[in-house]
């Protein structure tokens, strides 16, 4: 000891003579210095003479060890350390204190307790238990260490060589990475193991790993992570759906009361790729001259009853999502597309509607039933389109369908409602290779889109004329710019950004209420019953008004909203999804894009604090964020560029500039 220092001594500790400050309470005294004059400054010199070889080779063997725990165990005796030391060495010196005192100190030791300066035999249950707690820590840092090897990787090992406990932290990373777990509620292994690879600050540099590592889709959606749409449709449901394609030539309860139509010229108009058909229209000519519309949607409902399997699988997904890669139906696909869609050339179950309009647009008729039905073709809209704009004489019925809806578009554009067709871009992707799809607005599109407008109206009315709870669609007034500020504004997407700023979203609830920008009194989806769980249900509530000796019964308002309420939180984690999907494909579009820069319009501003404003890239028919000139006004034409991008860290940062500027 070289100096006291309070509570603590100043030491020169071992054969290197180190100097240490340790509590008093840590240090014990092995044995006294054999001479009162001299005080050796370390191991190894007088009086100390021994070296660190010697303490090595007098070391005890295990045997040796074992014999003093029998007769310590048997005697029941406690020993002081120089006793112990005569017991194991036959020697009391100091080298062969020290050199029991080591030993009695190594963590491995399992036979004794050396404890205030006494040492005594573990029992036999303490030693197994000591063993095993020591063979747990060694196989737990075995096993983090295999995984820290793996974490640290820079090639891609395969997953299946993981450990199921290392593939249970993959799991629980992919989550981390999406925001649906925070860093507190991981492990504290594995917060360890982000810790010490600096990876516990940033989910986008975990996501990165992850994919580095060949344990994450880079494109793999975070919002879809623990979604009902992670998993696909389970065997349960599979079995269910081969049940019923196997039974859909069956009988069913209401065939019989079924109206054939399956003589009526009626045709399906979809683009091109679309396989899950819900709708069908026809024209009737009336024996006055009169022109009948008629509106055949398919009839999920014959077979998917309520309750079942797939009937609360599809409630828990809300809707059919269309994704860049892909649709993730409601219903399983070979439903969807087959049994349930409205095939061309086959006799199909279906609810029909017929609407009669005069000169003004006005209904002055309408009916609803279930039918059969038979599509004489599929239509693509250019097909449709060619059809409305050359009007053949021995297919006219197109031409003159557009013509009626036509005048039912005027109706509602008379009556407020607001029409902002414009080009639609959106990406696609086919073999992880984004492009950029544009939709634009034709004739047979708007046809197309009058007659659901048209049938939800009529489905909307005759719920209110029923007293039927149904799933209405309402809007509520807004106050719109005034027709001068409008005027002042650029014909298109500017002027559609000034109105679309001031309109409220869209409610869904059991009471009609009026719809702003569709110009009409009551309204309620009901064409989509393959795509839209809502839309199901207004036909399960006409099937049930109609068929009152069926069983079925119409659900009462209560019953409705209970349901509606969890079809619209699934509608919500569903457009979240597909917001998700879409921004992250634009991402990687501008990642294979990001040398080249566009025209683009100012629309509006969305926080004029941060300079972010709204623009569109006319040539790619999108809308995007970006960072844009102080002052700009509505109309404005700048110069799109990449200022950064990472589709993997979820970042896209664009910068518009006055033309002629960079």
């Amino acid at each position: 000891m070289l100096s006291e220092q309070g509570s603590k001594r100043r030491l020169s500790v071992g054969f290197k003579a180190k100097e240490q400050v340790l509590p008093a309470r840590q240090i014990s005294l092995i044995t006294s210095n054999p001479s009162t004059t001299d005080v050796a400054g370390r191991l190894g010199v007088f009086p100390w003479g021994f070296t660190e070889d010697d303490l090595k080779s007098i070391s005890l063997k295990h045997r040796d060890w074992g014999q003093a725990w029998v007769l310590l165990s048997e005697s029941n005796e406690t020993l002081d350390l120089e006793d112990f030391a005569d017991l194991v060495h036959g020697s009391r010196d100091a080298l062969h204190c020290a050199a029991t005192w080591l030993s009695l100190k190594d963590e491995e030791q399992d036979l004794f307790r050396f404890k205030q300066e006494l040492i005594s035999p573990r029992s036999l249950q303490e030693i197994r238990l000591r063993r095993q707690e020591r063979r747990r820590q060694q196989l737990q840092q075995s096993r983090f260490q295999r995984w820290m090897t793996f974490l640290s990787a820079k090639e891609n090992p395969e997953r299946r060589e993981l450990e199921p406990l290392h593939r249970e932290w993959i799991e629980q990373l992919i989550r981390f990475s999406s925001g649906g777990l925070s860093l507190n509620d991981l492990s504290t292994e594995l917060r360890q193991s982000l810790a010490s690879l600096r990876l516990d600050q940033n989910r986008g540099d975990v996501r990165e790993r992850l994919v580095t590592l060949g344990q994450l889709d880079p494109h793999q959606l975070t919002s879809m992570a623990s979604s009902v749409w992670s998993n696909g449709f389970n065997a349960e449901h599979m079995a269910e759906a081969e049940r019923l394609i196997q039974s859909c030539m069956e009988d069913q309860p209401g065939d019989s009361e079924r109206t054939d139509l399956t003589d009526q010229a009626c045709v399906t108009i979809d683009d091109s790729e679309t396989r899950d058909i819900d709708d069908a229209l026809g024209l009737e000519r009336l024996a006055d001259q009169q022109l009948r519309i008629w509106i055949h949607i398919a009839d999920p409902g014959r077979l998917i009853t309520p309750g079942s399997p797939l009937d609360l699988e599809a409630r828990r997904r809300g809707s059919s999502l269309y994704l860049a890669r892909g649709i993730l139906p409601m219903f399983p696909t070979t439903l969807s597309t087959e049994v349930f869609s409205l095939q061309a050339g086959r006799r199909n179950a279906a609810w029909s509607t017929w609407v009669d309009l005069d000169s003004a647009g006005n209904i002055t008729a309408s009916g609803l039933c279930r039918s059969w039905v038979s599509p004489r073709y599929r239509l693509t809209y250019d097909d449709a389109d060619e059809l409305i704009d050359f009007a053949p004489p021995e297919e006219a019925d197109l031409s003159d369908l557009h013509a009626l809806l036509a005048i039912r578009r005027q109706w509602r554009v008379d009556r407020g409602a607001l029409l902002m067709d414009l080009p639609e871009g959106r990406i696609r992707c086919r073999n992880d290779h984004p492009t950029v799809e544009i939709t634009e607005p034709s004739p047979s599109r708007e046809m197309v889109a009058e007659a659901m407008i048209l049938c939800g109206t009529v489905a909307a009315s005759k719920g209110i004329e029923n007293a039927l709870p149904l799933p209405y669609r309402s809007q509520l007034p807004a106050e719109l710019p005034s027709a001068a500020e409008l005027e002042r504004l650029a014909d298109g997407a500017v002027r559609f950004a000034a109105i679309k700023r001031c309109l409220s979203r869209g409610l869904m609830g059991t009471q009609p209420a009026a719809h702003f920008s569709l110009g009409i009194p009551a309204y309620t989806q009901a064409t989509s019953p393959i795509r839209r769980y809502s839309d199901l249900l207004v036909q399960r509530q006409f099937a049930a008004m109609q068929t009152p000796d069926g069983g079925e019964t119409p659900l009462v308002t209560e019953s409705l909203e209970a349901i509606l309420r969890d079809v619209e939180s699934a509608i919500r984690e569903g457009l979240s999804i597909t917001r998700e999907d879409q921004r992250h494909w634009q991402q990687v579009w501008f990642e294979h894009h990001s040398s080249e820069r566009w025209s683009v319009d100012f629309l509006r501003w969305l926080r004029p604090q941060e300079r972010l404003g709204l623009v569109r890239i006319e040539e790619l028919a999108i809308d995007l964020a970006a960072t844009c000139p102080s002052g700009s006004e509505p109309g404005d034409a700048l110069l799109l560029e990449v200022s950064g991008v990472d589709s993997l860290r979820d970042q896209l940062n664009l910068v518009a500039n006055p033309q002629g500027v960079r």
